[in-house]
């Protein structure tokens, strides 16, 4: 896969984060993003877990303060 390297340590820290194998992750990517690309569906992916951990409720699960 070409993806840019803020991707791939994106990746890498999911993957530390999730306590999984790079070749785990993007086998989980690819069977959840059906007829998607599989580089698509790992730049979507990487941007989806990042913007889930920005919401007031991500927010407060890392430990950071409420947002604004």
């Amino acid at each position: 896969m070409r993806l840019e390297p803020e991707i791939w340590d994106a990746l890498q820290e999911i993957c530390r984060r999730e306590r999984l194998l790079m070749g785990d992750l993007v086998r989980r990517v690819e069977q959840g993003s059906g007829a998607v690309a599989r580089t698509s569906a790992v730049r979507v992916f990487a941007f989806a877990y990042f913007r889930a951990a920005a919401t007031e409720d991500g927010h407060r699960a890392a430990g950071h303060g409420p947002l604004g």
